[in-house]
């Protein structure tokens, strides 16, 4: 039997519609206490600074190979799974593990609009029952670097591209922060050339944190001059934000895009790095 192909952002009504697929694997990357109370029916839980390796100066980088392999392993993680996840902030903790997967090679995933506040605006069922998986030991590999289809960059290949004009870099923090009016490194600003499109933008907030119609996200972002024909990579201070802009860029169409994972902690703290603060 085939399973079902869901798309990259799933509807909390269509998510609802397919609970009993045995091939979904519906993650929770909510704060702790909120699982607790009150989560989808059949979701795992996953702490969400579990798929950080914590380390200063860049805590957003990819914990060990070994480590994330647990990780997911206990999650339940296999090769036909297909990953529904969620959280309770507007997609950050969730593009988190959904960018991951892209960098271990796992395809099959969707994100659910909004997360847990679209689903309970949508009045749908909650439970609090805790689920464990059956742990597995998902068989990966991280692609990294400069090879075409990794979905992640270091600060130097990004070096290398400064200036080239089908390069972008999304930079998901707030404008404070862009304008190295808010301290966050040893230098504050911005990467040399990065345009600012804050994350939570992209967000209705009045409609349970979905994201916002297409077409208008698409317009904002290629007045900025990110768009479909560049090559773009995305970052904030730890690669939480950023995470979300680099699931909302993939649901946007963009093929071309990849994230920076060390962020502003690490190139701020880089006195090699180049920084611009206007």
């Amino acid at each position: 039997m085939e399973s079902t192909a869901y798309p990259l952002m799933i509807e909390p009504e269509e998510l609802n519609a397919s609970l009993a697929d045995p091939s979904l694997l519906i993650v929770d990357l909510c704060r702790t206490e909120q699982y607790h109370s009150a989560h989808i029916p059949g979701a795992v839980h996953l702490p969400f600074m579990h798929l950080m390796g914590g380390e200063f100066p860049a805590p957003g980088k990819l914990p060990p190979v070994e480590t994330l392999a647990k990780v997911l392993g206990r999650i339940g993680l296999q090769p036909h799974s297909h990953v529904v996840a969620y959280d309770d902030e507007g997609g950050g903790w969730a593009g988190r593990l959904l960018w991951t997967l892209d960098v271990i090679g796992h395809s099959g995933w969707s994100y659910l609009n909004g997360g847990l506040h679209a689903w309970a605006q949508a009045n749908l069922p909650l439970e609090n029952e805790i689920h464990t998986a059956t742990t597995t030991t998902p068989e990966f590999y991280y692609r990294t670097g400069a090879v075409p289809d990794s979905p992640l960059l270091n600060k130097e290949d990004i070096l290398l591209r400064l200036g080239q004009p089908d390069f972008v870099i999304w930079d998901a923090r707030s404008a404070e922060e862009y304008l190295g009016l808010r301290p966050g490194a040893m230098q504050n600003g911005h990467i040399p050339g990065a345009v600012n499109y804050e994350w939570t933008r992209a967000m209705d907030h009045q409609n349970g944190l979905r994201i916002r119609p297409r077409q208008w996200i698409l317009a904002e972002l290629a007045e900025l001059g990110i768009s479909a024909d560049k090559h773009i990579v995305t970052h904030c201070q730890s690669h939480h934000r950023s995470a979300f802009t680099y699931l909302l860029g993939k649901i946007l169409g963009f093929r071309s895009i990849q994230a920076y994972p060390g962020s502003w902690s690490e190139w701020g703290n880089d006195p090699d790095m180049p920084v611009e603060s206007t």
